[in-house]
């Protein structure tokens, strides 16, 4: 059986939507973000050396890292679903999305919200954080076709890498110039897998 460990308010929401999506049985372990300090509790280091969310354990095997976790799902339990053939053309365009999540689009993110702490401390590294949202969220959109995802007119792997980064644009008001990516995050939410894994892993505060 997989098992998520499971942190509220974080990027292992889209690991219970992959596996709702994938129809594939999964047990969750829930933890909670510390009241003040909003960090992980120390009882994830139990489970990875990190203590970050998501962790999935299958049988005696541990994955960590959403892209890694995402990858190991689709290639053992995908069965070809979510995500292009190796051979095709589309699959190098998964991959660099697949990746784009994490390793570009998500750093200005936290960059502006640890920035924004600072208040006027933190002014002068606005306009370049801001910038690089701005240029991330401007690839995206001039990416997608109306009514379509970022690999065409399915669904794959790389949309729900990539649908953490959308919910923190929007929740802080970012997506107001990028009709077609507010859309596109407004449909994937809406999806029947999505919102059962919002019933199975509890609220989730995009803020």
């Amino acid at each position: 059986m997989i098992t998520v460990h499971h942190l509220n308010n974080s990027r292992s929401q889209r690991i219970l939507w992959l596996l709702e999506e994938l129809g594939v049985p999964y047990e969750i372990v829930q933890y909670q973000r510390d009241a003040v300090t909003n960090l992980a509790p120390p009882e994830l280091k139990a489970i990875h050396p990190l203590g970050k969310s998501p962790v999935v354990t299958d049988g005696d095997l541990t994955v960590a890292e959403s892209g890694a976790v995402t990858e190991y799902l689709l290639r053992k339990y995908g069965k070809g679903r979510l995500m292009p053939k190796e051979d095709s053309a589309e699959y190098v365009d998964y991959l660099q999305w697949m990746h784009f999540a994490e390793g570009s689009a998500m750093l200005p993110l936290l960059l502006a919200l640890y920035v924004g702490r600072l208040g006027d401390a933190g002014a002068p590294l606005h306009p370049r954080i801001f910038g690089e949202i701005a240029n991330h969220l401007s690839y995206m959109e001039n990416s997608v076709e109306t009514g379509g995802y970022l690999l065409g007119s399915e669904l794959s792997g790389a949309d729900i890498m990539n649908s953490f980064v959308l919910e923190a644009a929007k929740a802080r008001g970012l997506l107001a110039e990028y009709p077609k990516l507010l859309d596109l995050v407004t449909r994937l939410q809406a999806r029947p897998a999505y919102q059962l894994a919002l019933e199975r892993g509890g609220p989730y505060a995009f803020a």
